[in-house]
């Protein structure tokens, strides 16, 4: 139907005649002449159609977002415009044919109708210049990929869709089996299982760009389907794993992005990552850091510090917030509600208006319950300056590294201290397990099939609560984009972690069996990583939702707009599959 896509049209085809299709992004009428911006997935060109041809009067009756053929001659414009490829050109028409009109447009591309309207109308979204340039961004990433891998001799194999329900974290898809009645496959959360039999099986190199299923709360980064680079290798170390895997995102940004990412990447223990920026994925294009205070005011009166500061498992930490001591009251206060949802039950502050002037120059609430000593301390050990805002936390560890994690985040984009770069990061050595008080028991950090850093069963037994695994996660900019471990590889070692995590037995051969039995016929040492491409996508396209880096995504309440899905299933269907639905 065409000869040109209409962004590829240019000065070297001046004098030619072209057949375009495409979209009236702009339809205008002048009286003397029309005007039309013709658009398709390349750009866009503007045709021109003036009284003297027959094509006018088709111009006239064009309207916006009309799918169009248009022949014409293409010439150089008198008026360059340079925001497009195709700007220094115009196609004089000779026919138009409309070839579908859009009727009763919901809205106009250059309005912002809301998110809602936008999924409903997914057709019309996706065919926004904008939207168009960050789905291609997506496509370009996963073409580099594979082209990576396909070099380096990584094997491509499908894993099954319909699988077992095992239990990986989150809650499983489940879909109801019409010729077994009264039992269900799952949707997988992973090919983890599955690949690492594929390691037994001698296939030593796999990947998958793989659809994943989770029934979990979504957000911004997070959906029920998704999809994940997943990779694992056979008699492989950490560090076989890592510089494999660095080196390739670090070839993917340079040819997606023409961005060259540090060699090497840094590395840091989780335990260091949490202590000086409260997150096993910090951002380390601010460089603000998180101070433990405990000792300087364990012996003072205030009794939020003092409560924890002599606690083993508690944590007194402050923020230096550079510049800031003139905040409001009503800012702090704000900062304090987004620490509290993070688990916060408050956060003290101290306002350094003349570090000089000691005592005399601060303004606090907090600081009658100082001594000038203790008070010193605090200011030396926090780096303090005139000028800055000193934020603390006080209560348990880790929930305290959880909001004064998420304050530093947020001090970091208030103050204007993200800085433009790309940060990459490996964290590594984290901890195996953490225990849950709800359930009374202890769950996996990454997955249960993580090795322990330690060989011996005895050993992990005795020290659970302070044993670190063999996980390492790949962070870019404060996002994880990629996660992964050395797998457990003996049917002893991956009993013992189930038996820790308080599956007995009977219940890991029934629902891990498959895997045991695997593990027990020459199962190599194994690892591997899956990167989110979703969210790789969406860092390169510069957006914060994945949801623009996804065809077809679901609303934050689990619903497809533009389909209507979930939707009710009629009672027939339901019968086929044994299933009855409960009424209330």
């Amino acid at each position: 139907m065409r000869t040109h896509f209409c962004g590829l049209v240019d000065e070297t085809l001046i004098g030619q005649t072209v057949t375009l299709c495409g979209w009236a992004d702009v339809a205008r009428n002048l009286g003397g002449v029309c005007f039309i911006d013709l658009r398709d997935h390349e750009g866009i060109v503007q045709v021109v159609a003036e009284p003297d041809n027959p094509a006018y009067a088709d111009a006239a009756r064009v309207g916006y977002e009309d799918a169009l053929r248009i022949t014409g001659t293409v010439r150089a414009r008198h008026s360059v415009n340079d925001k497009m490829k195709s700007g220094r050109v115009e196609v004089i028409a000779e026919k138009i044919e409309i070839i579908n009109r859009a009727e009763n447009l919901p809205y106009h591309f250059h309005e912002n109708p809301g998110e809602d309207t936008r999924l409903k109308y997914r057709y019309l979204d996706l065919r926004r210049p904008e939207m168009q340039r960050m789905m291609r961004t997506r496509i370009r990433l996963v073409q580099a990929l594979r082209r990576w891998l396909d070099a380096r001799g990584f094997q491509d194999i499908e894993t099954p869709i319909l699988t077992k329900a095992t239990p990986e974290g989150a809650r499983d898809f489940l879909v109801p089996a019409r010729m077994h009645a009264g039992e269900f496959y799952a949707l997988p959360q992973s090919p983890q299982l599955f690949k690492q039999i594929l390691m037994v099986a001698g296939f030593d190199r796999y990947y998958q760009i793989a659809r994943c299923f989770r029934d979990e709360a979504l957000r911004a980064d997070r959906q029920l389907e998704f999809t994940q680079l997943d990779m694992e290798f056979a008699w492989v170390q950490e560090r076989d794993v890592q510089d494999s895997v660095e080196g390739m995102i670090r070839e993917v940004f340079r040819e997606v992005m023409q961005v060259e990412l540090a060699d090497p990447f840094p590395r840091m223990p989780y335990a260091e990552a949490m202590r000086r920026f409260g997150s096993d994925k910090p951002d380390l294009r601010i460089a603000l850091e998180l101070v433990d205070v405990a000792e300087q005011v364990k012996a003072c009166e205030f009794k939020v510090f003092t409560d924890w500061a002599g606690n083993p498992d508690g944590r007194v930490a402050v923020l230096r917030c550079p510049g800031a001591s003139n905040w409001s009251r009503k800012q702090i206060d704000d900062m304090g509600a987004h620490a509290a949802k993070y688990g916060a039950k408050g956060l003290a502050w101290i306002k350094v208006e003349d570090r000089a002037k000691g005592r005399e120059g601060v303004n606090s609430p907090i600081a009658k319950f100082l001594d000038d000593a203790t008070l010193e301390a605090v200011l030396t050990a926090a780096g303090a300056e005139s000028g800055d805002l000193l934020l603390f936390g006080a209560g348990p560890y880790k929930t305290v590294c959880d909001f004064m994690g998420a304050v530093r985040l947020k001090v970091g984009r208030d103050l204007g201290l993200v800085q433009n770069i790309w940060a990459p990061l490996w964290v590594t050595d984290f901890p195996m397990f953490e225990w849950d008080d709800e359930a009374q028991r202890y769950v996996a950090l990454h997955h249960p099939f993580t090795a322990p850093a330690v060989d011996d069963i005895a050993d992990l037994r005795a020290n659970a609560k302070t044993a670190v695994s063999r996980g390492y996660d790949m962070v870019l900019n404060g996002n994880e984009i990629g996660g992964g471990s050395i797998r457990i590889h003996r049917p002893d070692m991956q009993s013992a972690v189930f038996d820790l995590l308080g599956i007995g037995a009977e219940e890991a051969e029934a629902k891990f069996g498959f895997l045991l039995d695997a593990l027990r016929h020459g199962a190599p040492p194994h690892g591997g990583i899956a990167f989110g491409i979703d969210r790789i996508a969406a860092l390169m396209a510069g957006t914060e939702s994945i949801r623009d880096v996804i065809a077809f995504p679901k609303t934050t309440s689990a619903q497809c707009l533009m389909t209507g899905a979930p939707s009710p299933i009629d009672a027939e269907q339901l019968k086929e599959v044994h299933v009855r639905t409960l009424e209330g």
